[in-house]
C-alpha cells in the first residue's frame, strides 16, 4: 500500500512541477510576444492617416492577428476544430509576418534615431510615411509567400560517412522536426513518407519533434497510417525532441510506437551491425522533471569496437560525443532558426547550426528539419531528409 501511495505522491509532484515550469515558459514567451506586438502596433498605426478608414479599424484587426495563434493553440489543446485550425493558421502567418515588420521598425527607428542626430532625411509628409509602410507590408507578404513554397517543397540530402570500423554498408534515411500537427498535416506527412521510401533505406532513423506538441491533432488526422507505410528492411527508430515533452510525451511516444515507430528512451540497441543509441531530450527535466542518463552510462555495457550511431535531438557539447567514441551523431532541434536573420543567433548558440561537421572521428550532422514550427515558412534554409550511406572497414 505505501509503495502504491508513494508512486501515486511522485506522480502528483511531477505533473505539478511540469505545470509549474510550462507556466513559467508560457509567462515568459507571452511578455515578449506581447512586447513585440505592442510595439509593432505603434510604429505601423502612426503610419496611417489619421482620417482614413484604415485607421479607425485597426485596431481591432491588430488584436484579432495578434491574438490569433494563442487563441488557436488554446482551443486545440482542448480540441482540435475547424475554429482552431484556422486560428492557428493564421496566427502561424502572423509570427512570420511579425519577425519582419518588426526588423523593419527596427530599422526605420534607428535611421530617424540617426536623422535625429544629423538631419540627413528631409521632413516627410503622412502620405510618404504610408507609402513607406505599404512598400515595406508588400515585400514582407511576398517574402512569406516564397517561404511557404519553400516550406513546403521537401529536398533529399545526400551524404556519404566512412566510419573506420568493420561493417556492412548501410543505406540510412533520418529525418528531424516532423512537427506534425495542424500545419504539417496528411499531404506534408505522405510527402516525407515517400521521400523516405525512394531512397528505399536499410535503416530509418527520426530525430526528435515528430509531434509538434499537443499529439492530439496528430491523433485526430490519424497522421499515424501515413507512418506504417514508410519501408525499412530493419525499422524506423526515433527518440523524443523538447516538443514531445511540451505536449505529452507518453502519449505522443505511445502513439507512435502503436504504428510502428521503436522510440528509443535513453537506451541503446544493436540493429544491423551497429549500436544505435537514442537519448532523451534535454526538455525531459524541464516539462517532465525527469533526468536523462548520461552518455558514459548509456554506452557502459556496449561493444565499442562495433560502429556507435548517437541520436540526440538538441546539439548541445558535441564534444562529448568525441570524448565517448562516438562514431556518428544525429541531431535536430535548431531548423537553422527557420527564417532568416535568425540563423546568425543559431549559429551562436550551436556550433553546428546546420550540415556536417567532423569532431575527432566523430561525424557530426545537424539537420535544419523536414517540418516547421510556427510560421510555415522557410528563408535561409531549405527543409530535407538526409540519404546517409553508410561505409565501413571491410569485415574480415
Amino acid at each position: 500500500m505505501s509503495m502504491t501511495t508513494d508512486a501515486t505522491a511522485e506522480v502528483r509532484l511531477r505533473r505539478r512541477e511540469r505545470r509549474r515550469s510550462f507556466l513559467a515558459f508560457f509567462s515568459i514567451v507571452f511578455t515578449i510576444y506581447a512586447l513585440i506586438n505592442w510595439y509593432i502596433f505603434a510604429r505601423l498605426e502612426a503610419a496611417i492617416p489619421r482620417n482614413s478608414w484604415i485607421h479607425s479599424g485597426f485596431l481591432p484587426i491588430f488584436l484579432f492577428l495578434a491574438a490569433c495563434y494563442l487563441v488557436g493553440q488554446y482551443l486545440e489543446s482542448k480540441s482540435s476544430t475547424l475554429l482552431s485550425d484556422i486560428l492557428t493558421w493564421i496566427g502561424s502567418f502572423w509570427l512570420g509576418a511579425m519577425t519582419w515588420f518588426f526588423l523593419a521598425a527596427v530599422v526605420l527607428d534607428l535611421a530617424r534615431l540617426a536623422n535625429a542626430l544629423f538631419a540627413f532625411i528631409p521632413p516627410m509628409e503622412p502620405a510618404t510615411k504610408a507609402t513607406i509602410a505599404i512598400v515595406v507590408s508588400s515585400f514582407i507578404l511576398l517574402a512569406m509567400f516564397l517561404g511557404f513554397i519553400n516550406a513546403r517543397n521537401i529536398r533529399v540530402k545526400p551524404l556519404r560517412i566512412s566510419i573506420s570500423k568493420p561493417g556492412r554498408p548501410l543505406r540510412v534515411a533520418a529525418i528531424s522536426d516532423m512537427h506534425m500537427g495542424t500545419l504539417i498535416g496528411r499531404r506534408m506527412v505522405r510527402q516525407m513518407v515517400n521521400k523516405i521510401n525512394r531512397i528505399k533505406p536499410d535503416l530509418v532513423l527520426m530525430v526528435g519533434d515528430q509531434v509538434d506538441g499537443n499529439p492530439h491533432p496528430v491523433m485526430q488526422l490519424d497522421l499515424g497510417s501515413e507512418l506504417t507505410r514508410i519501408e525499412s528492411t530493419y525499422g524506423v527508430f526515433a527518440i523524443t525532441g523538447n516538443h514531445e515533452y511540451i505536449g505529452n510525451a507518453e502519449t505522443s511516444c505511445a502513439y507512435l510506437e502503436a504504428h510502428g515507430i521503436h522510440m528509443l528512451r535513453d537506451e541503446a540497441i544493436e540493429i544491423a551491425g551497429v549500436y544505435l543509441v537514442g537519448r532523451e531530450d534535454r526538455a525531459a527535466k524541464q516539462f517532465a522533471n525527469l533526468e536523462r542518463r548520461s552518455l558514459q552510462e548509456l554506452l557502459l555495457p556496449l561493444d565499442r569496437s562495433k560502429p556507435l550511431i548517437l541520436l540526440d535531438h538538441t546539439p548541445f557539447h558535441l564534444e562529448e560525443a568525441e570524448e565517448h567514441g562516438i562514431d556518428l551523431q544525429l541531431s535536430g532541434h535548431t531548423h537553422h532558426a527557420q527564417i532568416w536573420p535568425w540563423n546568425y543567433i543559431t549559429q551562436r548558440v550551436y556550433e553546428v547550426s546546420w550540415g556536417y561537421k567532423k569532431k575527432g572521428h566523430t561525424h557530426v550532422y545537424v539537420s535544419c528539419g523536414s517540418g516547421t514550427w510556427g510560421p510555415p515558412i522557410r528563408i535561409g534554409n531549405t527543409p530535407e531528409i538526409m540519404d546517409i550511406s553508410l561505409e565501413f572497414s571491410p569485415l574480415h
